[in-house]
């Protein structure tokens, strides 16, 4: 790397703190930490839902499987996010906003407690939660690759780098930070993704190398299935990204919690949905076209880093690098910042009733205190973990494979077809799909991608919805609450219940929950 390089990034970095300083003037409550109390708008909601979804995993791993097996990488991943996330703006957004507008929750979670019972919330919350620090752990070694390969920086400098900077930034600034990295990144990716597009053109056949490159590349290069990626597993991710992108992802509900209302919580949804189609696709092309530019590469994950290096002059390289950090470290606050969440508001009353004795300063500190500790033990993880293989293994074979069956009853458990499936059907579904999880992963060695992927979630939501007809149970409760979120609440409803959270704050978000069921 050039000096220049290094300049930009030095920049970015001190960006990223003033954007952390400049947030932590907007954090005055538990509220604006975790949700910005629905002042986000509409149009920024939807980038940063959009933007959430990324990390360096994209320009390594996703990058490996673009150079070794062309297009096909487009259609297994972003399209069945697209997809996903445009039936869940119809399905899941409004009703995710309206929980914090009817009920002054902060977590994603916090409705389990009533909609089925404290263990169901519990157990979710807690194998989320453990999911989430092998997730992040993946994404801390990722971004250690890209500089390891960039900049010769150790693995273990890289890590620990990163983690830092993502730790001061997001326990001051919270989710208002999170959501402006996400739009910082939304514009250096748009200018680092043009550069290396145009470059490739002028390297190659000019805007003509869209269609031309097929013919010199290897003739499968061009097939929506190829190489490991079969018409079941596209499916299978199908419908596990349906769930992980609407909601079963917790930081990407919060997304929908944090716009005005639930109506532009849709147009957030639709916004991002779009941006998964589209713009994606113009990041790989270069990626497809990589053997063209370094040809006979024996390790695919090197090929984005070699292609930067090949086409992109001094300072855009850096910007690149920039945008690679800005990637990572908006998805894992975004991460932190909802674990946290759940930590604070849902886990620690539970376990430590002193927690609800709190004052709202102290709950704002105390989930600053959460956000490093979490931050740190995900570091901890991939400092100690082999990276040869690790992060395809994450993606895959745990976080797509598990996603499945601990989101089914998170989110089938908002909607009203669903409203007589209680704690049986949901715990049943969680435990048969993980279980089937862990034994395709331990005890199966020749199940492929889509058997590990598409077995458990369909375990899963067979059980539920089976479980749920054959054992209903319903409640009053139940129901109040599943009926709050069929609709908005009227501005004279939204000003006296904002007025009420912030006179009364509860001591948990279940206490929220369960407090204006009651009422209503």
């Amino acid at each position: 790397m050039a000096t220049l390089d290094w300049i930009v990034l030095g920049a970015y970095f001190l960006v990223m703190v003033g954007i952390g300083l400049w947030s932590r003037k907007r954090i005055h409550t538990i509220a604006d930490f975790f949700t910005a109390r629905g002042r986000i708008p509409w149009w920024l909601s939807g980038i940063s839902h959009h933007m959430s979804g990324y990390s360096a995993i994209m320009f390594v791993t996703f990058a490996a499987v673009a150079y070794d097996h062309g297009v096909t990488v487009y259609f297994w991943w972003p399209l069945t996010i697209g997809l996903g996330i445009g039936v869940g703006a119809f399905l899941f957004a409004a009703r995710w906003n309206r929980l914090r507008a009817r009920h002054g929750v902060n977590s994603p979670l916090a409705y389990l407690a009533v909609r089925y019972d404290l263990p169901t919330q519990q157990v979710l919350a807690y194998s989320g939660a453990v999911l989430k620090v092998v997730d992040i752990a993946a994404k801390w070694v990722a971004i250690a690759l890209l500089l390891q390969g960039f900049a010769d920086i150790p693995l273990v400098w890289g890590i620990t780098l990163t983690g830092i900077c993502t730790m001061f930034y997001m326990a001051f600034g919270g989710l208002w930070a999170d959501v402006l990295t996400d739009f910082g990144q939304f514009v250096i990716q748009a200018v680092a993704g043009f550069a290396m597009l145009f470059a490739l053109f002028a390297h190659l056949d000019g805007v003509a190398t869209l269609w031309t490159m097929w013919g010199d590349l290897p003739a499968d290069r061009g097939d929506p299935v190829n190489g490991p990626v079969t018409t079941g597993l596209i499916m299978a991710f199908l419908l596990v990204k349906t769930f992980e992108y609407n909601g079963g992802m917790w930081n990407l509900a919060q997304r929908y919690m944090a716009a005005p209302s639930g109506s532009r919580a849709k147009r957030s949804a639709l916004l991002s949905s779009f941006l998964w189609i589209v713009w994606p696709f113009i990041l790989f092309v270069p990626m497809i076209a990589a053997p063209l530019v370094v040809p006979g590469l024996d390790d695919g994950e090197r090929s984005y880093i070699m292609l930067a290096q090949e086409l992109l002059p001094a300072g855009v390289i850096g910007l690149l690098l920039a945008g690679f950090f800005s990637h990572t470290m908006a998805m894992v606050a975004s991460d932190s910042n909802v674990i946290t969440a759940v930590i604070t508001r849902d886990l620690a009353p539970v376990v430590v009733p002193g927690v609800r004795r709190l004052t709202e300063a102290g709950q704002l500190l105390f989930a600053r205190i959460t956000t490093v500790a979490f931050v740190t033990v995900s570091m901890a993880f991939a400092l100690l973990t082999d990276p040869d293989g690790f992060i395809m293994t994450v993606v895959v074979s745990i976080v797509a494979a598990t996603m499945g069956p601990i989101s089914i009853p998170l989110m089938l458990g908002l909607l009203p077809w669903f409203r007589r499936h209680g704690p049986l059907a949901a715990l049943t579904s969680w435990a048969g799909g993980l279980a089937v999880w862990a034994y395709l992963y331990w005890w199966v060695e020749d199940a492929t991608q889509t058997v590990n992927v598409g077995l458990p979630v369909l375990t899963s939501l067979t059980l539920y919805v089976v479980v749920g007809l054959v054992r209903p149970e319903g409640s009053a409760a139940r129901d109040s609450l599943i009926d709050s979120l069929d609709s908005d609440p009227s501005e004279a409803e939204r000003v006296a219940l904002e007025r009420k959270f912030a006179e009364h704050p509860p001591a948990s978000d279940g206490d929220a929950v369960a407090d204006t069921v009651v009422t209503r």
